[in-house]
């Protein structure tokens, strides 16, 4: 598998046309390409942007987030949020590469990426391509971030090998592989976390992806999350006293 980091002007809350950052930065894509795309630049595009000065850091988060672990019951005073079936500390705002603004996570990064991939496909009269929009989360019990998607669209997010035999024929009973989170993953990596200015990364060669020509389905959505009663981590999940947030649409 082969990423490519794709390094761009410094993005501000001046840049408002995320396909005019595409056309002046991807200037050719191959079939069976998955383009990663930063979360960050999707929702400054969006003006998901609130200055640093203009608003409390902890009243963002509880308009932003589905569920709340308050501060205090934290040893470094900070609230870890469950949004769109993803645990991340502070719903996923950030200040980092802001440039004195909050930037919260996009209005609907599932709709950006279905229309990124239709974009796509369009302007290099492609078949098969896929996008997926990533940030940055901590992993419980490990040190530093690694990538996280947000939306995916092009290809099927998951590879089940429940009921298939492994090298010893041995049936397999719960392994799922998510494609979607290792792609995030490797074009974090790639495209990194500093001063880099690579918000964008170019993926070829990957194995063990299933590209479609349509959109997710609701269906298929609904597949890769776990409400957090039935998640293996359950025990840990419902034994702390989650607050439910004041998450509103846009």
């Amino acid at each position: 598998m082969q990423v490519t980091p794709v390094k761009t002007e410094k993005i501000t809350v001046q840049n408002r046309d995320l396909f005019a950052i595409l056309d002046k930065y991807v200037p050719s894509l191959k079939e069976k390409s998955v383009v990663a795309i930063s979360s960050k630049i999707v929702a400054i595009s969006e003006g998901r942007v609130v200055r640093l000065d203009e608003a409390i850091k902890a009243d963002l988060v509880a308009r932003e987030a589905d569920y709340i672990l308050p501060p205090e019951h934290s040893k470094y005073n900070y609230t870890l949020t469950i949004k769109e079936n993803i645990l991340i500390p502070a719903a996923g705002i950030d200040e980092s590469n802001g440039d004195g603004y909050y930037i919260l996570w996009p209005r609907n990064a599932q709709k950006t990426a279905n229309e990124l991939r239709a974009y796509f496909r369009q302007r290099f009269s492609l078949h098969e391509v896929g996008i997926v929009i990533t940030d940055s989360k901590t992993t419980p019990l490990r040190l530093g971030t690694t990538g996280v998607a947000l939306a995916h669209s092009g290809f099927r997010a998951l590879n089940d090998y429940r009921s298939q035999p492994d090298i010893f024929g041995r049936n397999m009973k719960v392994t799922v592989s998510n494609i979607m989170e290792a792609l995030a993953a490797a074009a974090v990596l790639t495209m990194g976390e500093g001063s880099e200015q690579t918000p964008l990364a170019i993926i070829e060669d990957i194995p063990h992806i299933q590209f479609r020509q349509a959109d997710p389905s609701q269906d298929e959505l609904a597949e890769i999350h776990i409400e957090p009663e039935d998640d293996l981590y359950a025990p840990l999940l419902a034994g702390v006293p989650w607050v439910r947030g004041k998450k509103t649409k846009d």
